[in-house]
């Protein structure tokens, strides 16, 4: 069986990219075959709890205040509009429920308590339970695994010397240290990018090279083909090709064998044949449901019928890892400090983030 390696350099991964396709594939599946069911695949749901509004500068982000995107912004859910979203996920096959809030940071109060309370409801499921709600201290991190908090989603979306390029009000050491608090609870780490923002083949590697030698790797990576939306500064970026899309799959397969890998935003441009070849390059988990926050995703049958076409079964939850016990609120030994830690903006400008700006006033 394959070694997890945590010393992968750029160099050694542009070589693996760019290998032959058929010698890339075989090798991808045969190290994806060592270490997981090749006919299971998690399927998680994605439930936007607080949509739109968002502070930072993303260039990718339809969510981004600054960006005219016609994207309608709503207020935190209530606990019991996620509960539903969450039976209406686990009826359709989803063994994990992924809720993402469009916010820079978590700050403590009665919005992040509220959603301490769905991470306990959702838990109590018996589904697992994901949140993406931006940058978190220790301790915060701390209360969501006592609620009971299965994996925190934090993507680094590039390699460091292109996150500059893209992001400009926050800085790429923000999201290490984001992880670095994740992992000193029981919580797992969900963490990858995204392709088809302008970068280099040199830049994914370089996300890769920055997930592979974190030790341990994260438990769950997705793999992101870019939505161009049309108000953000990346509205023209041309569609990622499904052969980058199959090598940026393989690729992460083999450097990081024992890590889910999710196929996830853009499999609307991909045909049926394309996700297969995907999913025999070592992709074994996906999003299902008609949106992915604010962009468009296969309905969650037809995503089934490609299951039954291709004999894959989705996975049943809790497999990776053990289901953590919900402690209530009254019981909890991890009390809101009322934070209000200094992340970091680096404060240089991206010329298309400012000129998207200028264009959505």
């Amino acid at each position: 069986m394959s070694i997890t390696k945590h010393n992968w350099t750029k160099e050694e991964i542009i070589a693996i990219y760019n290998k032959p396709m058929m010698d890339l594939l075989y090798e991808a599946a045969t190290i994806h075959r060592e270490h997981h069911d090749p006919n299971v695949v998690q399927v998680s749901t994605l439930v936007s709890i607080k949509t739109g509004g968002c502070s930072e500068d993303c260039g990718y982000c339809p969510q981004a205040a600054r960006y005219n995107t016609g994207v309608e912004g709503n207020n935190l859910m209530s606990v019991n509009q996620v509960k539903a979203q969450a039976l209406q996920a686990k009826s359709g096959g989803s063994s994990r429920v992924c809720m993402g809030a469009a916010w820079r940071n978590v700050k403590d109060g009665p919005e992040f308590d509220q959603v301490l309370e769905m991470v306990r409801t959702i838990n109590k499921m018996d589904m697992e339970v994901c949140c993406t709600l931006g940058m978190i201290t220790e301790n915060q991190a701390q209360r969501l695994a006592e609620a009971g908090l299965y994996a925190y989603n934090h993507n680094l979306d590039t390699s460091e010397d292109y996150y500059k390029e893209v992001i400009s009000t926050r800085g790429f050491e923000d999201r290490l240290q984001t992880i670095e608090n994740v992992r000193k609870t029981s919580v797992t780490v969900c963490s990858g990018g995204i392709i088809g923002m302008g970068e280099s083949i040199e830049d994914r590697a370089g996300m890769l090279v920055a997930l592979s030698t974190l030790n341990p790797q994260p438990e769950s990576v997705p793999i992101n083909a870019l939505v161009a939306v049309e108000g953000t500064p990346m509205e023209n970026e041309k569609p990622v090709e499904i052969w980058e899309m199959i090598r940026m799959v393989a690729t992460t397969r083999i450097v990081m064998p024992e890590t889910q890998v999710r196929l996830s935003a853009g499999r609307m441009n991909m045909s049926r044949e394309g996700q297969a070849m995907c999913f025999f390059a070592g992709a074994n988990s996906i999003f299902a449901g008609d949106k992915l926050l604010t962009t468009p995703n296969p309905d969650v049958n037809e995503d089934m019928k490609m299951f039954d076409l291709l004999g894959l079964k989705p996975q049943k939850p809790f497999k990776k890892a053990v289901q953590r016990p919900t402690v209530e609120a009254v019981d909890s030994q991890f009390e809101s400090l009322g934070e209000k830690p200094k992340w970091t903006r680096p404060g240089h400008t991206i010329e298309k983030n400012l000129e998207a700006s200028i264009k959505g006033k």
